[in-house]
């Protein structure tokens, strides 16, 4: 007679390893929405900024102004007078002398290289005239961009 095993089948044993595929998935995406949120939380500065009152209202001050233009050709204006761009210096002086809080009106044309506009800026800070405006045309509709390709 044959006998079979007397031992019983030891079956399915339980599984001793960690399955770590779920966890590599979730930390993919993890780093995923950390490398996509950071820049958006670093480019927001929080300022407290100082509250004023607005003043009342009114006639606007009378400004002493003087104003200079420069031209797609490179000639420059004191008001409507074409002058010699080696005079300038002199007349921003005689300006300053005048009276200190006088604005300086830069009317440029668009192609005027910015190198010129602030060579004009620097003359007029260095002859003590620290007020500076930039004159635009508020009806002229700026030129679209190219699109790029």
């Amino acid at each position: 007679m044959s006998f079979g095993r007397l031992e019983k089948p030891a079956g399915h044993q339980p599984m001793s390893d960690i399955n770590v595929t779920p966890l590599v998935d979730v930390m993919l995406v993890l780093l995923v929405i950390f490398i996509l949120a950071t820049p958006l939380m670093a480019s927001r500065l929080a300022l407290e900024l100082p509250k004023a009152a607005a003043p009342a209202a009114g006639a606007p001050d009378p400004v002493v102004s003087v104003t200079i233009a420069l031209d797609a050709q490179g000639k420059t204006y004191w008001g409507e007078e074409a002058i010699d761009p080696a005079s300038l210096p002199q007349r921003l002086q005689e300006a300053a002398r005048r009276d200190p809080s006088t604005e300086v009106q830069l009317r440029a044309d668009t192609a005027v290289p910015y190198g010129r506009v602030v060579q004009i800026i620097g003359l007029a800070q260095t002859a003590g005239l620290s007020r500076i405006g930039f004159v635009a045309d508020p009806a002229a509709a700026p030129a679209a961009p190219a699109p790029a390709r």
